[in-house]
């Protein structure tokens, strides 16, 4: 069982601060520090940590959900191309 503190878990109060965040800043704040966290990640740890955790990812994802998985959403986005490209033409006529 979560420790209570106050009358409330850790997770309910990191829940409503999180909320009172967003209600106070939006969506912008969350991009904007994103953004800053991403470029001082970089920055210290340069391209080899992305390519690292890249491969950890897909690695991960491919165990879970097997090869068929790429065929579809390979497929899914060949057909959104389609659909774009066919949208394209429509306006250019």
């Amino acid at each position: 069982m979560a420790e209570k503190k106050g009358g409330m878990t850790v997770k309910e109060a990191g829940q409503r601060g999180g909320e009172k965040t967003a209600a106070t800043h939006g969506k912008e704040f969350y991009e904007k520090i994103g953004h800053k966290g991403g470029e001082k990640v970089a920055g210290e740890k340069g391209p080899e940590f992305y390519e690292e955790i890249g491969k950890k990812g897909g690695e991960a994802t491919s165990k879970a959900h097997g090869p068929e998985f790429y065929s579809k959403i390979g497929h899914k986005g060949g057909q959104k191309v389609k659909e774009l490209i066919e949208k394209g033409e429509e306006v250019k006529k």
